[in-house]
């Protein structure tokens, strides 16, 4: 296996990841990245079939607990409760738990709502050049998971704050100020959450809170923190995939010359399935060995960690055409932007209904949108999105 070296936070590599991905990919089915001091997977076949192998997965093992200083205690106490990071039985009753109350049905029902969302906040734009990752991108998602959940719309950027303070957790560039700063957002988040969900339980609405409560598989239940970090979840995952998979799609669009037959009701959502597979806004997904085994060719231990990475993935050439070329046209092929297996993300069907609807309603609206800047994107490796999009109407 090669070792290869490559600092998440060079600046080069955060504004474009894809030629070491191609290096590491050419390197063998499994690399050793220095950096992370992990085994990665950068092709199609390898992340594709990790994401899906059993013996390997999200929850560390019992007896290797990760220390767990005092100043992270609130952090923590979230993060114990996410079936993000649970595996079966957990992680079963908590999803099953979750998908009886977020139905594909209901999620089809936000369609008409989100459409006047999309329009009102196109009303709403500023004269002249301004940021449409504020205004738009991260506004949508935003205001649809608080209407979903049933939280006031104002307090809208009281929740981005916290979200974006408790994810910097997961950055390459994380540092004992960030842990600080997570922590104190997590202990105000729960707070929040924790009296929201006791107002529900005794004036339930027709919300995802008030159902989370209600939901009930087998005799049990989500316990009060299992709903708050759920709730927490929803919404950290639930608008960050969006806001940038709708600001890198734009981006990609405007920078190519968009063609607007990309956007047409037959063929949206093969574009935005082009726009995950692209440049999505997840690149990298770590999972555990559960046991001592090789796979493709590397001997894992129990314990060990194995990096997926999900955007070099989708740019394989052995699995796309010209793969660095952004084409909604090409034949549709699963993509590992959204994850796969028991941990395909949940949001999935949300995330494609809100991309579908605002970027039709984007480029009708405004047919002369442009670029008024090159943009950049943030240093926030694992993640990949822009610091912001101005563009000029």
């Amino acid at each position: 296996m090669q070792s290869l070296r490559q600092s998440p936070t060079d600046p080069a590599f955060v504004q474009d990841p894809y030629p070491f991905y191609d290096r590491a990919r050419a390197a063998g089915p499994l690399v050793f990245w220095e950096d992370y001091d992990m085994v990665a997977a950068f092709g199609q076949a390898e992340v594709h079939a990790l994401l899906r192998d059993r013996r390997f997965g999200r929850e560390r093992p019992a007896e290797m607990p990760l220390p767990a200083p005092a100043h992270l205690a609130p952090w923590l106490a979230t993060e114990a409760h996410s079936m993000l990071d649970a595996e079966p039985p957990r992680h079963t009753r908590l999803r099953g738990l979750v998908l009886r109350a977020f139905t594909s049905r209901r999620i089809s029902a936000l369609g008409p709502d989100t459409e006047t969302l999309c329009h009102a906040l196109v009303d709403r734009f500023p004269e002249g050049d301004f940021d449409l990752l504020q205004a738009y991108c991260t506004a949508v998602p935003v205001t649809v998971i608080c209407r979903l959940l049933g939280v006031p719309e104002e307090d809208a950027p009281l929740l981005l704050d916290w979200s974006h303070r408790m994810v910097a957790m997961y950055q390459a560039s994380r540092t004992r100020a960030t842990e600080d700063s997570a922590a104190a957002a997590a202990a105000d988040f729960t707070a929040y959450l924790r009296a929201h969900v006791e107002r529900r339980r005794s004036t339930p609405a027709d919300d995802l809170i008030t159902r989370l409560i209600e939901a009930e598989e087998d005799g049990t239940r989500l316990s009060t923190d299992e709903l708050i970090g759920t709730c927490i979840l929803l919404l950290n995952a639930g608008h960050e995939a969006t806001v940038h998979g709708l600001g890198n799609g734009v981006k990609t669009m405007l920078q190519l010359g968009l063609d607007r037959r990309w956007l047409a009701p037959d063929t949206i959502a093969a574009t935005v399935e082009e726009i995950l597979r692209y440049d999505p806004p997840l690149h990298m997904f770590t999972r555990y060995a559960y046991e001592d085994i090789e796979v493709f060719g590397h001997r894992f231990r129990r314990g060990d960690q194995v990096a997926l990475m999900l955007a070099a993935a989708n740019r394989d050439p052995a699995c796309w055409p010209d793969p660095h070329r952004f084409d909604p046209t090409r034949a549709l092929t699963t993509h590992t932007s959204l994850g796969g297996g028991l941990h395909f993300c949940v949001g999935a069907p949300l995330a494609r209904l809100e991309m579908q609807i605002a970027l039709p309603i984007l480029f009708d609206r405004l047919p002369g949108l442009h670029l008024a800047e090159a943009p950049a994107y943030g240093d926030t490796y694992h993640f990949h999105g822009l610091t912001r999009l101005m563009v000029a109407p």
